[in-house]
C-alpha cells in the first residue's frame, strides 16, 4: 500500500472525506471486475495540470473514454509546448482592471494564477489549418480531437516539448487510442480559429469537422460495445464539474434506451466532485438520485457526490486507484 492510500485510510473517515475514498474503492473494485470507466472533465482542468496524473491513469488501464470541454482538449496540448512560457499569479485576486489590461496588451491570456501565451495557440492553429485543410480537399471528416491526435502522433511537436511528456494526458490518450468527445467545441480556441478561417475562406467549408450530433452518435456507438452486456459492470461515469461535458456523456444511455428503444444496461458507477450548491435547476451541483428520474443512473448504481475543490480532490481519488 502507497503512502497516499495509507495516508487516506487512516484519516478520511467522514464528511466529503469519506465519500473521497469510497469512490476511489468503488472505481477500483468496478475495473477489478472488468468495467470500463468515462470520466468528464470541465473547468480548467487540462491548465491546472491534472493530465501529470491523469495521464497515468489512462496507460495503466484505468481510464478508457472521456468527454471534455473543447478548452480543456487543447489547453493540455498547449501545455505541453509552452509550459515555460506561461506565467504565475500568485496574488491574482488583487490584480486592477489596468492590470488585466496590461496581460492582454502582452498577449497573456489569465484563467484564474495562470496566464496561457496567445503566441502558443496561433503556433497551433498553423499546424491545425494545415490538416484542417487536407481534410477538406480529401474530402475527409473527422472529430475535434483526431486532428490534434494525429498532430500529436506525427512528432512535429516533439522539438517543442516543454513538459516531460508523460504529464500530457491527450498524448497519453492518443497512444492509447482512447476517444476523446468534446461536445461544444465551438466554444474553444480552436473551435473559434476553425470557425474564422471557414469563415475568412480558408477552409471551403465547416464540413471536415464533425459536428456535436455526429459525436454524440460514436459515443452511443462505443457504449453500445463496451458496456458489458451484464457479463461485467457497465461502464462507469467519474465526472469532474458538471456542465456541458457531463450531460452530453451520460444522455447516451437515455438516448439509446429511450429515443432508440433499445436496451442496454445503466451506468454502472457514478461519482462527481463539484463545488456547485444543490439548487436553482442547475445541472451541476444535481444530486445523483436527480439522475435517476431521467433514466441515466438506477437506484443500484453505486453513487458518489463530492462537494469539493476538484484540483484538490481528483489527483487523490486518483493516486488512490494507482494504489500511490
Amino acid at each position: 500500500m502507497g503512502a497516499v492510500r495509507r495516508f487516506m485510510d487512516t484519516h478520511y473517515r467522514h464528511f466529503n472525506a469519506r465519500e473521497t475514498v469510497a469512490a476511489a474503492r468503488a472505481w477500483e473494485d468496478h475495473v477489478d471486475a472488468g468495467g470500463k470507466m468515462m470520466v468528464t472533465l470541465a473547468g480548467a482542468m487540462s491548465t491546472g495540470e491534472l493530465g501529470v496524473i491523469l495521464a497515468r491513469m489512462i496507460r495503466e488501464g484505468k481510464v478508457h473514454a472521456i468527454t471534455c470541454t473543447g478548452a480543456n482538449l487543447e489547453e493540455d496540448v498547449f501545455n505541453l509546448v509552452a509550459h515555460d512560457e506561461y506565467e504565475i499569479i500568485p496574488d491574482w485576486r488583487a490584480l486592477s482592471a489596468a492590470d488585466e489590461q496590461a496581460l492582454y496588451d502582452r498577449g497573456m491570456n489569465r484563467v484564474t494564477d495562470t496566464c496561457i501565451p496567445e503566441d502558443v495557440m496561433r503556433h497551433l492553429e498553423g499546424k491545425l489549418v494545415e490538416r484542417w485543410q487536407a481534410a477538406a480537399a480529401a474530402g475527409e471528416r473527422k472529430m475535434p480531437y483526431e486532428y490534434l491526435f494525429d498532430l500529436l502522433l506525427s512528432g512535429e511537436l516533439e522539438p517543442h516539448y516543454q513538459v516531460d511528456p508523460s504529464a500530457s494526458w491527450m498524448l497519453a490518450a492518443a497512444e492509447a487510442g482512447i476517444p476523446v468527445w468534446s461536445p461544444g467545441w465551438e466554444d474553444s480556441t480552436t473551435g473559434n480559429m476553425f470557425a474564422a478561417n471557414a469563415l475568412m475562406g480558408r477552409l471551403p467549408d465547416h464540413a471536415c469537422v464533425k459536428s456535436g450530433t455526429e459525436q454524440f452518435a460514436d459515443l452511443i456507438g462505443w457504449y453500445k460495445a463496451n458496456h458489458g452486456a451484464g457479463e461485467t459492470p457497465s461502464v462507469g461515469f467519474f465526472q469532474i464539474g458538471g456542465g456541458i461535458a457531463g450531460d452530453f456523456a451520460i444522455c447516451a444511455v437515455p438516448s439509446i434506451i429511450q429515443d432508440m428503444r433499445q436496451e442496454v444496461p445503466f451506468w454502472g458507477y457514478f461519482a462527481q466532485i463539484t463545488d456547485a450548491a444543490t439548487s436553482y435547476g442547475g445541472y451541476s451541483g444535481a444530486p445523483p438520485n436527480e439522475k435517476i428520474t431521467w433514466g441515466k443512473l438506477e437506484p443500484s448504481t453505486p453513487k458518489f457526490f463530492i462537494n469539493s475543490d476538484a484540483m484538490i480532490v481528483a489527483p487523490l481519488v486518483f493516486a488512490y486507484v494507482l494504489g500511490d
